[in-house]
């Protein structure tokens, strides 16, 4: 009957028991304050380096120059509040692989980014700037080109736009273009250029057929933009005044007062032709006109003699 009787020595666990519990409770609580430590020592680092600055400029375009380094690049963005820390940024980059590739162009920071963020932005040249639309109407001039694009596009210096395009009158395809904000009057020049060379192409057997140079087309081409009313006109000009050529006439036309005293072409275009005065000028439709006039509201009024052109300059122009 006394098999189940236990004496007790005061102790509900054994001394060993207890110093275990001890260690146990002891480095839960280290590996609290460890853990606390390092989540406080996470938020210190993104908050000092990490995070986007209290003063980022949101809305602002920061411009990165053509040849700068991943130094002076780090120091500008410093300077314009877009990073916290240089070494961060410079880290990031690194890791990237963007270090020694660094795209120049303006970049628009719409949102406060982290320094991760903007190195990967920069890495990739992710400018996020939406492009510039320019719209060069046909029978623009080399310098009314260099006009548009001056009040478009901040880096374009419309004098050497002019001097480069020395000989590229009637090369400059007009049409709409797109370009980011720091594009250049080069840029500008090879855009219009290939343009012009990719229009062209396909008309390169037509123009041969015809008998023509290219030179001798596009100037006038460049001559049918400027005395054309519409697309019908085009081919009907363009007939008269090839006729014109050939008979020994001279041209006459309004668009190049030269022509009024030779009988052959302008030594150059006078503007840049469009696709549809190009396509005219390799295409002439032939007439019984010899003649024609633009009235006061610029339509045409054809005539097939000098005396009927003077009767249309009496019942036009002179009442």
């Amino acid at each position: 009957m006394f098999n189940n009787f236990k004496i007790s020595n005061g102790m509900d666990n054994p001394p060993e028991n207890n110093e275990l519990g001890y260690r146990v409770s002891k480095l839960n609580k280290k590996s609290v304050v460890y853990t606390l430590g390092f989540v406080l020592f996470v938020i210190i680092f993104y908050s000092f380096f990490l995070s986007a600055p209290k003063d980022f400029p949101v809305g602002a375009v920061v411009r990165i120059e053509p040849g700068m380094g991943l130094r002076s690049v780090s120091s500008l963005l410093k300077k314009q509040h877009v990073i916290r820390s240089r070494v961060i940024f410079e880290s990031f980059m690194i890791i990237f692989g963007a270090e020694l590739h660094i795209i120049s162009t303006d970049y628009f920071f719409e949102n406060k980014l982290s320094a991760w963020s903007v190195a990967r932005r920069i890495g990739r040249g992710e400018h996020n700037m939406a492009p510039i639309s320019v719209t060069i109407p046909e029978g623009f001039d080399r310098k009314q080109i260099g006009d548009t694009f001056s009040l478009k596009l901040t880096y374009f210096d419309k004098v050497k736009f002019l001097s480069k395009t020395e000989g590229m009158e009637g090369y400059l395809f007009p049409d709409t273009y797109f370009f980011l904000t720091d594009s250049n009057e080069t840029d500008v020049i090879n855009s219009m250029n290939g343009n012009f060379k990719k229009k062209i192409m396909p008309l390169l057997p037509d123009i041969t057929a015809f008998g023509k140079t290219e030179k001798e087309i596009i100037t006038m081409a460049s001559i049918i933009e400027r005395e054309a009313k519409g697309d019908t006109d085009r081919e009907i000009i363009s007939g008269i005044l090839w006729k014109r050529i050939k008979i020994g006439m001279p041209l006459q036309v309004d668009a190049a007062p030269e022509t009024y005293k030779i009988k052959e072409l302008p030594k150059n275009p006078i503007s840049n032709p469009g696709l549809l005065s190009i396509k005219a000028a390799i295409h002439p439709v032939s007439s019984s006109y010899l003649y024609y006039l633009h009235d006061k509201n610029g339509y045409i009024h054809y005539a097939k003699s000098f005396t009927e052109h003077q009767a249309n300059i009496r019942k036009y122009l002179t009442r």
